[in-house]
């Protein structure tokens, strides 16, 4: 019996070394991962900046700027009041404030946007709803400069833009 007391003691002692190593990898290694989706759920309410290295998806409410370093995706239930800045966004519910996606932005048929769009390329289904300036292509990114720039001369010069903009209204 005595040996098999302490073949039992010898195992629980390998055991809780074998977890606390785990846990030292686990605690040491923790470098960001672009698969990593967040999710702000349904009933859920966030007051306050959000900020994502992978993908963040919205199904609930922000009010406050989101950020992802991979992509936003709001459900059609989710609402956003403040800007979105990400690489990628899928808009299926509703924002007020700014987004900027860096490479791709897809509205679906049951977005509802009031605010400023830029994008390198748009997707718009039939159905969504957009009330604000969309700019499209390689635009610049926002700077410091004031709306309006003085030149030399004491006239007043707009800043340069490289992307078409598109007015649009409701109704459309």
């Amino acid at each position: 019996m005595a040996l098999i007391g302490r073949n039992a003691q010898s195992t629980s002692r390998n055991s809780s070394k074998d977890q606390s190593e785990m846990a030292k990898e686990t605690n040491g290694s923790q470098t960001p991962r672009d698969g990593v989706i967040s999710i702000i759920g349904p009933g859920m309410r966030v007051d306050g900046d959000c900020t994502a290295d992978g993908t963040l998806r919205v199904e609930g409410y922000i009010k406050g700027t989101v950020r992802a370093g991979k992509a936003v995706v709001v459900s059609k239930d989710g609402v956003v009041e403040g800007d979105i800045l990400t690489q990628d966004a899928i808009i299926g519910g509703k924002v007020t404030g700014t987004v900027s996606a860096e490479s791709r932005l897809e509205l679906q048929a049951t977005c509802q946007i009031q605010g400023e769009i830029r994008a390198r390329r748009i997707k718009l289904d039939e159905g969504g709803q957009v009330n604000g300036n969309v700019r499209t292509g390689d635009a610049e990114r926002p700077s410091s400069v004031p709306a309006a720039v003085r030149t030399g001369g004491g006239e007043t010069a707009a800043p340069k833009s490289s992307g078409p903009a598109i007015e649009a209204t409701p109704g459309m």
